[in-house]
């Protein structure tokens, strides 16, 4: 990543099990990003401010915007309906500068002339903006201002120049990547922002700083300052004085192979960071901590891909839960992506990547800015397959997942069912009943008495709210099919890469081998991983295991298309990796090798699928 987008950190992973294409670097599996911000309370009355800056409210939502791409603030401010944003990044041209601009451009200075008056436009509409610091291009290049520069009284002029030119009330520190190894660096920004707060508290202006930090699905990582653990640098923060006020996670891009329920994981990584804050502090009641809480979601398909998405429906479980808990801070990166302009695409920054109206998940936060509770909305669900169809011969069977949905309001318990079944075929759905967010097997059985033909199953969903279905599609066909495929070339004796296709620099060798005459050789770059890749045709809705033998660092193996499996590994001599998946409806599978941006080559052998 080349622009100051917020990501993940980028340092060679330590646990890399995320199969990514399309960044320009390499990104950490650190597990999404949290906001600790630290107040210095009261109201202003003093000097030191142009005006009387407003607090933000209890209850803030507050999304992400794209600073740097041209957009109007107050424009989309006014169409998303969001009273409240954070602008992202402010940071140094150059390392060794002390003086902040806007993503860094010598050309957009911290002044009224640069989006003053959309500042001043949201301020007045009862609103407010929060400049973010820092961001993963300036924490990776060392112009995250606390790395570049070196005095601490200079970096809380910076601060202090940027609440005072926009009169604002909170200040983001995106803290990640080379930013959360830099010890030096972390106490000066600590240091700092003590003196900004003293500063405040001396003029009476109300101010907050947001400190963004790496947290895993069940709070910060631990270690010691400079290791790259977030808890050690909110305890850094504590022990120089800060006075921290919350701590909002970033709950996507986790990048862990895990299956993941996006709504559940933002419940067990704030409970995590909850439990966290009691131990530092052990004087505030349950209800306190709560308020210290915030989180920050991706809508739709995140950067690691499909596996990773934030349904509109997750949006509404999120929204319900945080006002039950009483947390402070609802946001989402970032607003330029609230629509659904590209259906199935995961990463983009002008889109979602799923099946949404124009600011849906703003319009689901939106409602929680205020200083106190919030009304949730009337307890609804939803019922989705995946897959929704699949093709069987006479005595053969398939699966398909039941998925439920909080679609507003609480969870509450469906009670699930199959019909339509035609003869010869058996369907059922098991469990029977879960709570809305769960899920559930449907499995068709036929037997060979089943008439070649396609029919339609309808999976019922009944709770106190009402009922809802979902339709799957079953296809009997004439005959059995193949139950596995072959790889073509897997052990590449042919010498040549086809049907292999490969990125720039991949092809066949001959050293080193696992057997035979000639191997896969993968290389990557620091704006690709070298994967090479090949489409397999399988049978539909079926079992198998791709195994491969493979050397190199963060060598990975795994299918994508009809089936989502990997499998990596790192090491200097031959290992075999065995990767199991199952095909969906159509059954063809696109089989893949690839190493790590910015890493050593990567070789793989005797490929094969069973």
């Amino acid at each position: 990543m080349t622009g100051p987008v917020r990501r993940p950190a980028s340092t060679a992973p330590t646990a890399p099990t995320a199969r990514t294409r399309g960044w320009a670097r390499p990104r950490a599996l650190v597990t999404g990003l949290v906001t600790v911000a630290a107040s210095a309370g009261l109201a202003l009355t003093g000097a030191g401010a142009a005006q009387a800056a407003t607090a933000l409210p209890t209850h803030v939502a507050a999304p992400y915007f794209e600073a740097y791409n041209g957009d109007s603030l107050s424009g989309l401010a006014s169409a998303s309906g969001n009273k409240y944003l954070t602008m992202a990044f402010i940071q140094t041209p150059s390392v060794g500068s002390c003086t902040p601009y806007w993503n860094g451009d010598t050309g957009l200075p911290i002044s009224q002339a640069n989006f003053g008056a959309d500042i001043d436009t949201i301020q007045a509409g009862g609103g407010d903006v929060i400049p973010s610091f820092g961001g993963y291009a300036a924490d990776d290049s060392g112009t995250e201002i606390a790395d570049s520069c070196t005095t601490v009284s200079s970096i809380a002029a910076a601060y202090e120049k940027v609440i005072t030119t926009y009169d604002v009330s909170r200040i983001d520190l995106d803290i990640e990547d080379n930013s959360l190894t830099n010890a030096a660096g972390i106490d000066r920004r600590n240091k700092a922002v003590k003196q900004v707060q003293d500063w405040a508290a001396a003029n009476g202006r109300p101010l907050q700083f947001s400190y963004t930090l790496p947290t895993t699905t069940h709070g910060l990582e631990g270690g010691a300052v400079g290791s790259g653990s977030g808890l050690a640098v909110i305890q850094n923060a504590v022990s120089n004085g800060v006075n921290l006020n919350v701590v909002n996670i970033m709950t996507f891009d986790y990048y862990d192979g895990a299956t993941h329920n996006m709504a559940t994981d933002t419940q067990t990584a704030a409970q995590g960071l909850h439990d966290q804050l009691a131990t530092l502090y052990p004087s505030k009641t349950d209800a306190q901590l709560w308020n210290m809480v915030g989180v920050t979601e991706m809508p739709g398909i995140d950067d690691f891909g499909a596996a990773e998405t934030f349904t509109t429906a997750n949006a509404t479980t999120v929204y319900n839960w945080a006002v039950g808990k009483g947390i402070n801070t609802l946001s989402f990166w970032a607003l330029q992506r609230d629509n659904g302009n590209c259906n199935g695409t995961g990463g983009s920054d002008s889109c979602s990547g799923t099946a949404q109206s124009t600011w849906q998940f703003s319009h689901t936060f939106e409602p929680f800015s205020g200083g106190g509770t919030t009304t949730p909305p009337t307890n609804d669900f939803s019922v989705s397959l995946s897959p929704s169809s699949g093709s069987v011969a006479p005595g053969g069977s398939a699966t398909s997942t039941v998925h439920t949905a909080v679609a507003s309001g609480a969870a509450q318990s469906v009670s699930l069912s199959v019909s339509g079944a035609p003869a010869g075929v058996t369907a059922s759905v098991s469990p029977g009943s879960v709570t809305a967010g769960g899920t559930a097997t449907l499995s068709v059985a036929t037997t060979t008495a089943a008439a070649p033909g396609t029919y339609t199953l309808t999976v019922n969903g009944s709770a106190a709210s009402g009922s809802h279905a979902a339709a799957y599609t079953l296809t009997v066909t004439g005959g059995g099919g193949t139950p596995s495929g072959s790889i073509v070339n897997g052990g590449f004796e042919t010498g040549g890469l086809s049907p292999w296709t490969c990125q720039s620099g991949g092809g066949v060798v001959s050293t080193p081998v696992h057997a035979g005459t000639h191997a896969l050789h993968v290389v990557p770059s620091s704006s690709q991983t070298g994967e090479c890749d090949q489409s397999v045709a399988l049978q539909a809705n079926h079992a198998y295991t791709l195994t491969a033998w493979v050397q190199g660092p963060y060598s990975y193996v795994g299918v994508s298309g009809g089936a989502t499996a990997s499998s990596w590994t790192s090491g200097t001599a031959w290992t075999k990796l065995t990767v199991p998946f199952t095909t969906g409806a159509g059954g063809t599978v696109t089989v893949y090798l690839h190493g790590w941006y910015g890493q050593s080559a990567v070789y793989g052998d005797d490929f094969s699928i069973a």
